[in-house]
């Protein structure tokens, strides 16, 4: 079953996936990033098995090859930085300039949080709960040719990289082959495209909304649903010229703030984790 439905609405079809002991192939977001807990039991139960989408999560899966994550000593992903890595003022860039993403052709929620790296956050906690490692574990850098997908770096100093074209053809097909590997999905990338890539790193406060994102992933708990829901709202709100794009991040801060982190237990408190986060974003939007 592959599932790419929108927003949190995803995680009810994953759920049911692995429940009936199907082969799930996930190209939706939430489905991890609020259900992790929900999504583990349910492969405990069950037969089912979980293989990302995301072109960052299946390099990822391409460079682990089945290690125990004992032996990882860091998983770094990789953010292109978006349309808005060298914009003067990114808390004031306008939807036009958010929307024009260098590299992926994705949907407005998407690349918008793509522009304010939250997103490539989210990653790290699919990415947390897809493979096992602890956050200590867990990097991201920006790569802006989007060459190289995932970065994994074992113990013993070894770094095995994947690095192919931007282009979601590639990780659709290997979720459905895997672990064969069918015929060509993209052109090969030439070797001498790895010349001169140029690496950067994320700096702490740089980036408000990744840096919350990390936060929420971290505290676990109902923490990251909220945060996701927030998100939607305000990406919303920017998106439709009631609030500016610096003013994501302090909606999200806020919903965060107000919110009582509780364990996972259930879908239906989830449910109501989501109602209460975008009923506080759509307050904290007006405010």
């Amino acid at each position: 079953v592959v599932n790419g439905i929108v927003g949190a609405a995803g995680l009810a079809a994953s759920l049911a996936t692995l429940e009936r002991g199907a082969t799930l192939a996930l190209a939706n977001k939430e489905t991890l990033v609020i259900g992790a807990a929900l999504v583990a039991a349910a492969l405990r139960r069950g037969k089912g098995e979980l293989l990302p989408i995301d072109s960052e999560h299946s390099a990822a899966l391409q460079c682990l090859l089945g290690r125990p994550p004992a032996e990882v000593a860091r998983l770094t992903l990789t953010a292109s930085g978006g349309p808005l890595r060298t914009h003067p003022d990114w808390r004031r860039a306008t939807p036009a300039e958010v929307l024009a993403h260098p590299v992926w052709a994705m949907g407005p929620r998407i690349t918008t949080d793509s522009a304010t790296l939250f997103n490539k956050g989210l990653e790290l906690i699919e990415a947390q709960a897809l493979f096992g490692l602890g956050w200590e574990q867990l990097d991201a850098v920006i790569q802006p040719r989007a060459v190289l997908h995932a970065i994994v770096t074992f113990r013993d100093g070894s770094l095995i990289a994947q690095a192919a074209h931007a282009d979601m053809r590639l990780p659709i097909q290997l979720a459905l082959s895997w672990p064969a590997r069918w015929g060509e999905a993209v052109p090969a990338l030439p070797v001498t495209a790895l010349a001169g890539l140029e690496i950067e790193t994320i700096e702490h406060g740089r980036f408000p909304a990744f840096d919350l994102a990390l936060a929420a992933g971290r505290a676990g708990g109902t923490a990251p649903c909220v945060l996701n829901a927030a998100d939607e709202v305000a990406v919303q709100a920017f998106l439709d010229g009631a609030i500016s794009l610096g003013q994501v991040p302090d909606v999200l801060a806020r919903v965060l703030d107000e919110h009582v982190i509780e364990p996972v237990d259930s879908f239906d408190q989830l449910r109501g984790a989501d109602a209460w986060a975008r009923a506080a974003a759509r307050r904290a939007v007006l405010s």
